[in-house]
């Protein structure tokens, strides 16, 4: 057996946490953050691209370039339901590594395709999915790292291991209008597209959208084979994970991560497009990575508050502000007038401070909910039925944990979808704002029920 396995481990026990465990579960947390960072920043590479894509000589109409930041959450979210069972088949450490240097295709074939402006949209569109890859990652990622950690830590170990990785959004945000205006590489990534913009000519490099990822990429890949490990307990096939389908807490968890995740990265895939389409005297740009920023930065304290107050409650207050935060946006949006930007940009940013809280939140909620339904159900059978219960219920919880994010990653298509074809069909995007409305109500009602109120069938 590789010398990378670990053979036994007992997260929950104090003594092999104080002596061994805590130290090795640091080290694969650490690896782990900056590679589901990067796989963030390719997921979303488009989001930032599509508003500069004019600049370098493509000319795409409003719809395309919301298919564009669209797809790759399509797609990343449909990878996502199978990466969420692959942890326990290859190992951690090992998908961790390939998932990895997968996103070098996306990166690379950006980076080629971005060079001419006369390449075909079929081209773009095929691009944009592959991006997808990056959004998969997350769900093996979140999986692995729960089974290092004791039920008591999870919370805030998931919370940092999305959190700083959710900083990826805002990382290829504000990275990428800086690479894309100058030729960091020289002549090795060709040469950049010019244009005439107020009587003055300027040069970008689009292509450096995709390059600048690459070596990041390579070391990111050899960090995790060498220095991440596999656990051997953890070790399931994909039928014992599919037990999770019938579980009523899988289904119920993954509405309100669509809810809160679902949101997050909607809103970093189309915020820029909707500043564009409702302000168009501001660069996007410019702000665009401040929001999924603070969002992702705050993941954590949603993680940490759950642990000591409760992940229900905290979810359900944070539905509650999010309600409040989409009625600010719909007030400072153009209608009759012109529209306030710095209330339509504050409220947004609110909303995104929101959805990370709600993120860690919910995250906290699914291993308490699966090891507590476990070992209600081993209750009185004895030790041996109550450790079973134990590893059973870190095993579903890693499944539940991917898979909701899965689910929860579609928010990331039909939200700019949803953006795009409000303003196609009606002119405005009002008509999407208020299903996200409704929708957030339906997931107050479902944390309340079952969660948060008095006597709920399973607080937490």
């Amino acid at each position: 057996m590789s010398a990378h396995v670990l053979k036994h481990w007992e997260p929950e026990s104090t003594q092999f946490w104080q002596q061994t465990g805590e130290r090795v579960a640091r080290r694969n947390l650490w690896i782990s953050i900056p590679a589901l960072m990067l796989a963030f920043s390719v997921w979303m590479l488009w989001s930032v691209v599509v508003v500069n894509l004019d600049k370098a000589g493509f000319a795409l109409s409003k719809n395309q370039m919301f298919w564009l930041t669209a797809l790759p959450a399509l797609s990343g979210a449909t990878l996502r339901i199978f990466y969420s069972f692959l942890v326990p088949v290859f190992g951690g450490r090992k998908w961790t590594a390939i998932s990895t240097a997968s996103l070098l295709i996306p990166a690379l074939g950006m980076g080629f395709a971005l060079r001419d402006p006369g390449t075909g949209y079929p081209t773009l569109l095929l691009l944009a999915l592959l991006c997808g890859l990056g959004g998969g990652n997350f769900s093996s990622s979140m999986a692995n790292i729960s089974f290092f950690f004791p039920k008591a830590k999870k919370g805030f170990a998931t919370g940092l291991n999305a959190g700083i990785g959710n900083l990826g959004v805002s990382l290829v945000q504000f990275l990428t209008p800086l690479v894309i205006s100058s030729a960091v590489f020289g002549a090795l990534a060709g040469g950049g597209q010019t244009l005439v913009h107020d009587g003055a000519q300027q040069t970008i490099w689009l292509q450096n959208a995709g390059f600048i990822w690459v070596p990041f990429i390579v070391a990111a890949t050899l960090a995790a084979w060498f220095g991440m490990n596999d656990i051997a307990d953890a070790k399931a096939s994909f039928a014992d994970q599919a037990v999770i389908f019938k579980r009523k807490h899988n289904w119920l968890m993954c509405w309100l991560y669509i809810g809160t995740f679902g949101s997050f990265i909607g809103f970093s895939a189309g915020l820029a497009m909707l500043t564009k389409s409702q302000f168009p005297q501001v660069d996007p740009t410019q702000y665009a990575f401040i929001g999924p920023l603070l969002g992702a930065l705050v993941r954590p304290l949603g993680g940490w508050l759950s642990d000591r107050i409760g992940g229900a409650r905290v979810t359900l207050w944070t539905f509650a502000g999010m309600i409040a935060a989409v009625f600010g946006v719909l007030h400072f949006l153009p209608g009759a007038g012109a529209g306030n930007f710095q209330g339509f940009l504050g409220t947004f940013i609110v909303l995104f401070v929101l959805t990370g809280i709600g993120n860690g939140a919910t995250f906290r909620m699914i291993p308490v909910i699966f090891l507590t339904e476990r070992q209600r159900a081993a209750a009185g059978r004895g030790a041996d039925a109550q450790r079973q219960a134990l590893l059973d219920g870190n095993k579903e919880a890693a499944a539940v944990l991917g898979f909701s994010g899965a689910i929860g990653a579609y928010g990331g298509f039909f939200i700019p979808k949803s953006f795009g074809t409000a303003i196609e069909f009606t002119g405005t995007p009002h008509a999407a704002l208020y299903c996200f409305i409704v929708f957030y109500l339906s997931c107050m009602a479902v944390t309340w029920w079952h969660y948060a109120r008095r006597h709920a069938p399973m607080p937490c």
